[in-house]
């Protein structure tokens, strides 16, 4: 395969997609880092958040991080060490654990989350602007 002109197109999408991806995950550091977070304990915490009740279970958890079981076991164990979740038994099921944000936990998901606003609309923009690019380009 060569570089021709459809491909340096295509090309240029895809690093200008990565780039603003890059750009936000680095802001994410950053203000993630300010609220004594991680941005994998962000992640963990905006997960729980997000699901329906505020809870959540370590396979579902596997599903919406894109992380294996160990790895999110060992995530959800130091978040617990550190206040940021809570654990409680299923009363639907003994053997499955549910998973809350804890007090602590909730007020620094939100102080990221909040300072987080502008550079989710940033990107939202800029994922939509190159989203049109991608589809102009493919019913040529």
């Amino acid at each position: 395969m060569t570089i021709d002109g459809t491909v340096r197109e295509e090309l240029e999408r895809t690093a200008a997609f990565r780039t603003e991806l890059r750009r936000f995950l680095r802001r994410t550091g950053a203000v993630t880092a300010d609220a004594d977070l991680t941005p994998q304990r962000y992640d963990l915490l905006l997960m729980i958040a997000a699901a329906p009740g505020g809870q959540s279970t370590v396979t579902d958890l596997c599903d919406t991080l894109q992380l294996r079981q160990t790895a999110v076991t060992e995530l959800v164990r130091r978040s617990e060490e550190a206040g940021l979740v809570v654990r409680a038994q299923s009363s639907a099921d003994g053997r499955v654990s549910l998973l809350a944000i804890s007090p602590e936990g909730e007020r620094r998901l939100l102080q990221a989350f909040e300072a987080l606003r502008d550079d989710r609309a940033a990107f939202a923009k800029a994922f939509d602007l190159l989203g049109r690019r991608f589809r102009a380009a493919t019913t040529r």
